[in-house]
């Protein structure tokens, strides 16, 4: 296995995702399709996979990027990855320079799983640590410890993979601007290619909203907080984010990523640029030429081969009809929409003449006001046609993407 070369973001191709819904432990926080299994339902699921997979024709589109995500894919066996990665192989046209991640956590990786996941071609590995402090990681409900990690990205390092993301989690209980700062100087020592810098979000349903929701309520209005760092002090962590980053070379490509030149991931640009994408497993979705479909949630339907998606572009024909979610195809107003919404959350943001080809309407008469009013705000700015969230625009980018919404 080699390092990816240099790649044309520009060129028509098309994504896959690999949904493995399994973990050791579910984090408090964690809002994701995701839980403990056993071995022989790990091994069930893994063969279902399979079988989705085959059952796709060739794509007119190669393949661009795979990505592995969970759930924790690297708590399954190698052999499991090797053989989803060999139906890929043998179903879909794979690009030589394509990019293949998968999504580990520390304390779940060996010598040998790297050893399979290369020779299975996995050239990215993406690594949740979110914090270095070891009671912070306790507070998440995180199963390993920073010293876990750190055996984990030598590991990793060793064998060869020249291609790393770390995930990195701000805004945690308990957290203050002092340990942020500690993480952030921690990780940039260890020169990992990308880094995915996010803000904790309490979200219903988990664990954390039963504890923090009030917290997060004060947060938001500017109050005092008892667990959760202040407004201000997430600010400045915010702020010492892009700070520290920049200075160690990493380039803001995307509001919360990271990256040194030429290692954006090109599996999420895809998602921001809405370029085609089929997901495999439960509850994954897939856009196919302005089409949305999904498969079932429930993970024992989906192994028994119901409610897998199905589609005139996806080509999957399981079984159980009657439980498959009906296609969306978008409208030109959706498709607009999320040209918008998606497209500027990246720093390059987005140009009028690319949405003017794409939609063929005006893009003048329909936005005018909203862009002249976001200009005077100085939320976005114009320049030769692109239109680009400012730094203040990127603070309240939620606010501004808004604005777009027809």
């Amino acid at each position: 296995m080699r390092c990816m070369g240099k790649y044309d973001m520009n060129k028509q191709t098309m994504g896959i995702y690999i949904h493995i819904p399994f973990c050791i432990k579910k984090c408090e926080y964690c809002d994701f399709l995701s839980g403990v299994g056993t071995i022989n339902e790990m091994t069930s699921y893994v063969n279902a996979l399979i079988i989705e997979i085959r059952s796709y024709a060739r794509k007119k589109y190669p393949v661009s990027s795979i990505f592995f995500g969970g759930g924790t894919p690297s708590i399954i066996e190698v052999t499991h990855i090797i053989s989803i990665m060999n139906a890929v192989w043998d179903t879909f046209i794979i690009e030589e320079s394509a990019e293949i991640t998968l999504e580990a956590n520390p304390g779940t990786l060996t010598r040998e799983k790297i050893r399979g996941y290369r020779e299975a071609g996995i050239n990215r590995i993406s690594l949740g640590l979110q914090s270095t402090d070891n009671e912070e990681l306790k507070a998440l409900g995180r199963i390993h410890s920073y010293e876990e990690f750190l055996e984990s990205y030598k590991i990793i390092r060793q064998e060869g993979l020249c291609n790393v993301n770390i995930d990195l989690m701000s805004g945690l209980p308990l957290q203050s601007v002092a340990s942020w700062e500690n993480t952030l100087r921690r990780v940039v020592v260890l020169k990992p290619e990308h880094i995915a810098a996010y803000g904790l979000i309490i979200e219903e349903g988990t664990p954390f909203f039963g504890i923090y929701a009030e917290d997060d309520k004060k947060r938001d209005a500017g109050e005092v907080t008892k667990y959760l760092p202040c407004e201000a002090d997430e600010r400045e962590m915010y702020h010492l984010t892009k700070k520290i980053l920049k200075e160690n070379g990493y380039e803001r490509y995307e509001i919360s990523n990271y990256a040194k030149k030429g290692y954006e991931c090109r599996h999420n640009i895809g998602y921001w640029r809405r370029s085609n994408y089929i997901g495999f497993g439960n509850g994954s979705s897939s856009m196919m030429d302005n089409v949305r479909f999904a498969n079932q949630s429930d993970i024992h339907l989906y192994i028994e081969g119901k409610g897998m998606q199905s589609s005139e572009n996806g080509l999957s024909v399981r079984a159980g009809e009657q439980l498959l979610p009906k296609e969306e195809k978008l409208s030109v107003k959706e498709q607009m929409e999320e040209f918008l919404f998606l497209g500027l959350r990246m720093m390059e943001g987005i140009h009028i003449g690319e949405f003017e080809r794409k939609f063929q309407v005006s893009f003048q008469d329909m936005y005018k006001a909203v862009v002249d009013n976001l200009v005077n705000k100085g939320l976005i700015t114009v320049v030769e046609q692109r239109i680009r969230l400012t730094d203040a625009g990127i603070d309240i980018s939620n606010y501004v993407l808004v604005q777009f919404l027809l």
